[in-house]
């Protein structure tokens, strides 16, 4: 059980094996996701990753065009919501069951990819006798 990866310090796969934990905290969670305000500008939770870190910008660089299309139009649409100072009218927000982690799994191949590529820069070569 990783508590930090690539994408920072994470107690979500402790609590999602404990029953208890996990019907405690996902009301909070839903409540969060629904109080920080960014599927009301239509937004999905991978658009709020910083994209200047190494590993998102090749991970935002694997995404298939269709995906790359959606994003921009998320952001351009966040962007008008934000200038206007208002959210979208609710039958636009982005409902729980369509927010889903599309960035992750990319930035995680990444991930693994780094550290199999430290792996093989570090090998200790020894001459044979």
């Amino acid at each position: 059980m990783t508590i930090a990866g690539p994408l920072g310090f994470s107690l979500a796969p402790f609590i999602r094996k404990n029953r208890t934990l996990y019907n405690w905290f996902k009301p909070v969670s839903n409540w969060y996701a629904g109080v920080s305000g960014y599927r009301k500008v239509g937004l999905v939770y991978d658009d709020l990753l910083v994209e200047e870190r190494p590993d998102v910008e090749r991970a935002l660089a694997r995404l298939t065009p269709r995906q790359a299309y959606d994003r921009a139009f998320r952001f351009k649409r966040a962007s008008q919501c934000s200038i206007l100072h208002d959210n979208l009218p609710k039958e636009q927000w982005i409902k729980p069951e369509e927010d889903v982690r599309y960035l992750k799994p990319h930035v995680l191949e990444v991930e693994r990819e780094d550290l199999e590529r430290h792996k093989w820069d570090t090998i200790a070569v020894e001459r044979r006798r």
